[in-house]
């Protein structure tokens, strides 16, 4: 019993499946809260005007009353039509709220229809109230038991009145409209939300394939950076879409020290977890210091990031030497030290200066190369404004 009682509860999707869904698609109903109170306010602005000129016709009597519900009702659905569209500006808005101004919604519309089409009109069967509750039902994305219980309050409400303000006769031909326009009104809204809902989840699953297809286009399994194709086309969108703020493009390419001796000496399966560790370090990059950083190759990696001043470049790179010295791998056989270090080259290019990646790369890899001339373990820094440098990292 539970189970089928859940089956209808979440439409058979699941319960995570459906919170989710419904919560993406019912804040359309802001939307169409403002679309559906503005609807009103042209709908009973036109009835109004036309009350006025029929009353206005010899021998018509004057429903002075009839006049006024037109209006109370446009006022309430016009002011409520100019705060929702302040809460969509500011962005303000949760589900309590769409739930209470659903209600209100449709507490005004339910109070015309009574007083019009019962009240008012006591003698009409309120076929003119049912359309307007079915019409009203299905502009929203509700939950089925919200839209039943709205549902069955307009049909609770509608029966009650008829039967204490109208003929037997009249009474029984709305209450038998009331349950064919309610039964109605739940089926069809049922239907479309559960439309909507499938519509939705498929969405989602496609979105998610295609994030997991491009996750495994761009991202290295086993460091979990960004691979060379995502750096390079990194590199030439940095290039030609550079921010205005910056002044300086800077390409750094790093190598492991020693990294064949670090594997002939500890293994394989040893190597790639030296990568991985690696890899979270310079994970850390872009949140830390707005660095772009990826594998490029087995032990090489890339780094991409933009500066305002040259000068903070050998903050950026002492900061990469420090994630790599503060990981503390061990290595036996490296020449410069006992714990895995890195070589570092960067080109310091001037933003608009040139758009060649590769040239600009390899001068970046020039810089590498000449690190590694000067005994490993250190950082060169070159640019076209500015003579080489070395920097060497805290024994």
């Amino acid at each position: 019993m539970i189970g089928k009682l859940e089956s209808w509860l979440y439409y058979s999707f699941g319960k995570d499946q459906y919170r989710e869904c419904m919560s993406k698609v019912f804040v359309n109903n802001l939307n169409s809260l403002r679309q559906a109170n503005l609807l009103v306010v042209f709908f009973t602005a036109f009835f109004a005007a036309f009350h006025v000129l029929i009353d206005l016709l010899p021998g018509k009597e004057i429903t002075f009353f009839n006049f006024i519900a037109y209006i109370i009702t446009g006022l309430l659905a016009f002011g409520f039509y100019i705060y929702l569209n302040y809460k969509m500006q500011v962005g303000e808005v949760s589900n309590r709220f769409i739930y209470l101004f659903t209600t209100l919604f449709f507490v005004n519309i339910m109070t015309f229809g009574i007083y019009h089409c019962v009240w008012f009109y006591d003698g009409h069967i309120a076929a003119f109230y049912l359309c307007i509750l079915i019409c009203a039902l299905l502009m929203f994305i509700n939950p089925p038991l919200f839209n039943l219980g709205l549902t069955l309050s307009a049909m609770i409400a509608l029966v009650i009145f008829s039967v204490l303000r109208k003929a037997p006769e009249l009474a029984i031909l709305d209450v038998f409209n009331t349950i064919a326009a309610g039964v109605l009104s739940l089926f069809f809204s049922w239907h479309i939300t559960k439309l909507r809902l499938g519509m939705e989840i498929s969405a989602n699953v496609l979105e998610d394939e295609r994030n997991k297809y491009l996750d495994q286009s761009i991202i290295d399994e086993l460091t979990k950076l960004n691979n060379r194709r995502d750096f390079m086309a990194t590199f030439k969108r940095y290039v030609n879409n550079y921010r205005t703020s910056d002044d300086f493009l800077c390409i750094a390419i790093s190598d492991i020290d020693f990294f064949k001796n670090y594997n002939d000496h500890y293994g394989h399966p040893q190597g790639d977890e030296c990568l991985r560790v690696i890899g979270a370090a310079f994970n850390k990059l872009k949140d830390t210091m707005g660095v772009y950083a990826a594998r490029v190759g087995g032990e090489e990696f890339g780094m991409l990031w933009f500066e305002k001043d040259a000068s903070h470049v050998d903050a950026v790179v002492s900061y990469m030497s420090s994630l790599i010295r503060n990981a503390k791998i061990p290595h036996e056989k490296s020449k410069v030290s006992d714990y895995v270090t890195m070589s570092i080259g960067v080109y310091v290019e001037k933003l608009g200066e040139s758009h060649d990646i590769d040239a600009l790369y390899e001068l970046a890899d020039n810089a590498l190369y000449a690190a590694k001339g000067a005994g490993r373990n250190c950082a060169i820094i070159n640019g076209r404004d500015s003579e080489q440098y070395k920097i060497t990292p805290p024994a």
